[in-house]
């Protein structure tokens, strides 16, 4: 019995050594809190544990349950500048420190999104001039797994030349925006991952639930069949046998080989496509994490399926804000820019289609909006480098609609067309502005068509603040009217404001990317 007795005194003083306060890594130090929010603080410890956090005049307790996981909610705070420290005490006691209050946005989407601050146009003033210590940044790792995930490996930072380079160029430009403008601590979380397609980011049971995405999750699960094959790996071991056989034949006679190496079935399986990896392993450890906010630009990779994007990108939407339990927050995203090569006819395009079904979002979602770029792509790169406006676009509608900011933060909009004698008149909303042109005084980017449904370029002219008439020869009786219609539109139809009108179509032609039967 003694001897019983000794083992187990032995096994609890080891246990007790080893337990401690466990935090995720998104709240530590360096990091800032939103303020006037009720900011949930939570962590890891000894099943029933008494814990403790105070902060900033402040103590809340909780215990934890039988997973080991507390929470507490700090009551609402102002913006403070002024560095703070957060004690919390349980097993064990941790301090952080360097803590402000502010406010906190998530920067999500894909390549656009992550793409770095030394990346982009005038990098090397940019990131010289980054000296902003009351900007903190955090990234979160590329993990895509259909297991949840409760924590990430990463930090916040101050924003310094050191830190400010590999960070979200966008994000950045975004946050020290609303910082100047504002005047308080702004927390930046750069969770975007290149390539990735918008169902990554949805809970997998959320999408399996709805009817609208049968063909998605059926070719889902005929995937994930033919990659955990072994017929997927015989193919794949016998695709890389012959990539390294002619990668040998090539450096032996002294001829350059670019041919990239076979994807092993895994590249998917845990990549950033398949539904739900990207939610689990890089959005989950972060919901519940007090925000203002979201910015998100992302659709490259839905283009191929904008019909369906009209329903899946508004359910992302929704689903984020069920999940983080802050009601309707702010989020905002930046329509795709114009890219590929510019088409000497008019006709269809699934990157225009793509971009109608974000503008369509604008109204099935509250406290939502778009930055419009069709102005600012590059023919021959998926990723301009210009982010600097992008970002300011962004800003205007935060500045504009969640901090009360009176400023032009919408682009004009399509509101309604009329086809009489020969000609369309069109109408758009230009939220108080007044249509220009830009570059040229000659309207660019119109098309029109007749019941024939052949599109053609037409000739345009102002007639007032917000109208247009729009004519072409040979289409004695236009039925219908578009406008920067294409991959890559010439286009030159702005506000006087500087922001550039919404590419538009007054047909419901059927989408040429809705599924066929």
């Amino acid at each position: 019995m003694r001897k019983h007795l000794l083992i187990t005194t032995l096994a609890a003083l080891a246990f007790s050594a080893q337990a401690e306060i466990k935090l995720p890594a998104i709240i530590g130090d360096n990091m800032v809190l939103q303020q006037k929010l009720a900011n949930p603080i939570w962590g890891w410890d000894t099943p029933g544990t008494a814990v403790t956090v105070t902060f900033s005049g402040q103590t809340k307790s909780a215990k934890t349950g039988a997973d080991g996981k507390w929470t507490v909610k700090l009551d609402p705070l102002p913006a403070n500048a002024k560095p703070a420290a957060m004690t919390i005490k349980g097993t064990s006691s941790r301090e952080l420190k360097n803590i402000l209050v502010g406010e906190v946005w998530i920067c999500s989407g894909q390549s656009n999104m992550q793409w770095s601050v030394q990346s982009s146009w005038d990098a090397d003033l940019e990131i010289a001039t980054a000296k902003f210590p009351n900007i903190r940044l955090i990234s979160v790792p590329q993990v895509g797994t259909q297991e949840p995930q409760q924590d990430f490996k990463g930090a916040w930072a101050e924003c310094s030349p050191q830190t400010v380079g590999s960070f979200s160029a966008v994000g950045y430009f975004y946050g020290r925006v609303l910082h100047q403008m504002l005047d308080v601590p702004v927390g930046l979380v750069n969770n975007a991952w290149g390539g990735s397609a918008a169902e990554a980011w949805v809970r997998r049971d959320v999408l399996e639930k709805d009817d609208r995405f049968k063909l998605l999750m059926a070719n889902t699960k005929a995937n994930e069949a033919r990659l955990t094959s072994p017929e997927a790996k015989t193919q794949y071991e016998a695709s890389l046998a012959a990539w390294k056989k002619q990668a040998d034949e090539a450096k032996a006679a002294g001829k350059p080989f670019t041919t990239r190496a076979p994807g092993a079935p895994e590249g998917w399986l845990n990549g950033n496509a398949r539904p739900g990896n990207i939610y689990n392993g890089v959005l989950l450890p972060t919901i519940g994490y007090g925000i203002k906010g979201a910015i998100w630009y992302q659709g490259e990779s839905n283009a191929g399926r904008a019909y369906e994007y009209a329903s899946l990108f508004p359910l992302m939407i929704s689903h984020w804000r069920s999940e983080w339990k802050q009601g309707d927050f702010p989020f905002y995203w930046v329509q795709l820019a114009d890219f590929m090569a510019e088409k000497p006819e008019p006709g269809d395009s699934s990157w225009a289609e793509l971009r109608e079904s974000q503008t369509k979002t604008q109204t099935t979602i509250k406290n939502g909006g778009q930055a419009v770029i069709i102005d600012l792509g590059e023919a021959n790169d998926i990723h301009p480098k210009n982010k600097r406006d992008v970002a300011e676009r962004l800003a205007r509608l935060a500045l504009v609609n969640d901090y009360g900011m009176k400023l032009p933060s919408r682009s004009p909009e399509f509101k309604s067309a009329e086809f009489a004698n020969g000609k369309a008149t069109v109408t758009l909303d230009t939220f108080g502005s007044a249509l220009r042109t830009v570059d040229v005084s000659e309207v660019k980017g119109f098309a029109i068509c007749g019941e024939d449904k052949k599109w053609v370029w037409a000739t345009a002219k102002i007639t007032g603040n917000d109208k247009l008439e729009v004519s072409a020869a040979g289409v004695a009786k236009p039925i219908a009217v578009r406008y920067a219609w294409s991959d890559n539109p010439v286009c030159n139809l702005f506000s006087k404001d500087g922001l550039p009108v919404t590419p538009f179509r007054s047909d419901n032609f059927e989408m040429t990317t809705k599924p066929k039967m």
